[in-house]
């Protein structure tokens, strides 16, 4: 006898099952972009995260691994499809730069497919409200900090920045972008809980009480004043990528910059982009030298980007000098992968001959350079990449008194790319209670006050002069007394506590 079943009695299936979870969890990753800059939707940074939790429980570790690679392919694919553009101006052929910038995603989206795998592993003996308010956001954590440091790291889209301009910004001045990002994760798993029949009041109160006491500290001043107002200007060159290059626009640049410095000469510090001498420094010595001596003469200095060759070591360095002032260099030290150094070179590089890409030659600068004075005040010069990573600016505070990110990002062309590193730029003046000076090529320059607000911004792609005064700065927020580690240490711990809780479980069993 055979039983037939209609379709309206048969049960619905459960939306994180099969192919329901996995397009969650892809949705989910494509949400999570627009949380960041240009767009700002942050509520999505707590939205996002909870959807993945979702599709995560009651599924395999190695289902929970699937859809945590989706997730990242929706967030890399979404969020960083700029890497194409740079690829293109390097004169890679379009179809190779859609190839390589579809491996990086690939290749990014193993982070949170290495969460999912783990939560999937190590969560069985664990409680649901354990599970999401606890062990998750301390994973989560710890992924993110694993994804901004192995093979240099590739911070953007880590989960606090898209905080810079909500309550929860006064955090970071105490636990950093790490401890921002733990704090969302755990909103996002008290939202979770909170779909239940019954809502948990203890964990809802705590996430009212963490996001109150944010709006609080963001009126906290951390720093304090520790010298005269600094009269800038910032010159954005806009010179397009295509052309910085050329033999025959090397005198049209030279000409930008010095006829506006000289018209500048008002200001106490005059700040160049990133490279933008066009062309080694040797070859310039002349130059340098006498537009030195003219901006000495004139109580101004000038703080410039200009790649420098060592004939000694035979290395091409990405550097930053101080003409009119003193006669130290600061030399890049965390270099951008594929574009300027080549990670696992010994695998990549006869791939990426094959194909006809470009191969870096850039050499990074010492571990711990020296803080470079500007108008008598030290400074910590970060240029392009480094502003990105906090550890970066941590070991020079709380001695420089003030910030200087110098960037070329015409690299992204008209995409989302400079809206997203000026957001981390502003992370950093948060978190180190210093003013920002931004000089790049294209845009986005800018002068950051050290609550993270933009106090004053040039137009994208225009050539233009920003001018400003900033305050040196002294003192140590929290965040720059003790860095990351309290965080990770935290997180580790919990890791820890959860693979014990497993063994114990099954040995138990």
């Amino acid at each position: 006898m055979t039983t037939k079943i209609s379709r309206a009695s048969a049960p619905n299936p459960h939306p994180r099952q099969g192919w329901r979870g996995d397009g969650l969890s892809l949705i989910a990753g494509l949400l999570l972009p627009f949380a960041f800059a240009p767009y700002g939707f942050f509520p999505l940074a707590i939205l996002a995260p909870a959807l993945l939790f979702y599709s995560w429980e009651q599924c395999s570790a190695l289902r929970a691994g699937w859809r945590g690679w989706l997730f990242g392919i929706g967030l890399f694919g979404g969020g960083a499809f700029w890497i194409s553009v740079s690829f293109t101006f390097s004169a890679v052929d379009p179809l190779v730069a859609s190839l390589l910038t579809a491996g990086f995603v690939a290749v990014m989206a193993l982070y949170p497919a290495l969460l999912g795998w783990l939560l999937g592993t190590l969560s069985s003996t664990l409680s649901r409200p354990f599970r999401l308010l606890v062990f998750w956001p301390a994973a989560w954590v710890l992924v993110e900090w694993l994804r901004g440091y192995l093979f240099s790291g590739f911070s953007w889209l880590q989960l606090g920045y898209s905080q810079i301009d909500t309550p929860l910004a006064g955090w970071a001045p105490l636990v950093g972008i790490f401890g921002l990002g733990w704090l969302l994760a755990f909103t996002a798993g008290v939202l979770l809980l909170c779909l239940g029949r019954r809502p948990p009041i203890l964990p809802l109160l705590l996430v009212v009480l963490i996001w109150g006491a944010g709006a609080g500290l963001q009126r906290v001043s951390w720093t304090e004043i520790s010298g005269p107002e600094l009269p800038v200007a910032l010159i954005q060159g806009n010179i397009p990528q295509e052309q910085k290059w050329l033999p025959q626009m090397r005198v049209p640049i030279l000409q930008r910059y010095i006829s506006t410095s000289r018209a500048n000469s008002d200001a106490r510090l005059i700040i160049w982009p990133e490279t933008a001498l066009p062309g080694f420094a040797h070859r310039y010595t002349d130059l340098l030298a006498g537009l030195g001596a003219e901006m000495r003469a004139q109580d101004t200095e000038i703080l410039l980007g200009l790649p420098v060759w060592q004939r000694e070591s035979r290395h091409n360095l990405n550097a930053a000098t101080v003409l009119g002032g003193g006669t130290d260099f600061y030399y890049k030290r965390h270099l951008v992968p594929f574009g300027e150094f080549l990670p696992m070179a010994d695998l990549l590089r006869p791939i990426l001959r094959y194909l006809g890409a470009p191969l870096p030659d850039f050499s990074p600068g010492p571990d711990q350079p020296p803080l470079l004075a500007v108008a008598g005040i030290q400074a910590a010069v970060l240029i392009c990449y480094e502003v990105a990573f906090a550890r970066d600016v941590l070991s020079a505070l709380p001695a420089a008194a003030f910030l200087v990110n110098i960037s070329n990002d015409a690299w992204f062309g008209n995409s989302i790319g400079p809206h997203q590193h000026l957001e981390m730029a502003r992370m950093r003046a948060l978190e180190t209670g210093r003013y920002l000076l931004r000089s790049t090529n294209t845009g986005i320059s800018a002068v950051v006050s050290p609550s993270g607000k933009v106090l004053a911004r040039a137009p994208q792609f225009e050539f233009h002069v920003l001018r400003a005064s900033v305050t040196p700065m002294g003192g140590a927020t929290p965040y720059v007394r003790f860095g990351n580690t309290p965080i990770l240490l935290a997180a580790l711990c919990l890791l820890l506590l959860a693979v014990w809780q497993r063994s114990r479980v099954v040995q138990e069993g």
